[in-house]
């Protein structure tokens, strides 16, 4: 493995199952320890390895974001929902 254009950057091989191999400093860093489960996702023309941990703290901080100032998520999704309902 070599590292390309940048010094977070390397070169890994797909092998011919699809697998790829994360290099061990990026695993270091992610705080992967042996075998484990990641997220992955297409961004562009780049594929994005989260952790668990990592996209679910995502998760978190976009329905924080999207939040009903202190009413619960749910009840404002379901009152959604039945507002929808009654349109139809």
């Amino acid at each position: 493995m070599s590292k390309v254009d940048h010094p977070d950057t390397e070169r890994v091989v797909i092998d011919a199952a699809g697998r790829l191999v994360v290099p061990a400093r990026f695993r270091r860093a992610l705080g992967i320890r042996g075998r484990g489960t990641v997220v992955v996702g297409m961004v562009g023309d780049s594929l994005r390895v989260r952790t668990i941990d990592g996209a679910l703290e995502r998760l978190q901080r976009l329905a924080r974001r999207k939040g009903t100032d202190g009413a619960s998520t749910v009840d404002a999704f379901i009152a959604e929902r039945r507002d929808e309902a009654e349109g139809e």
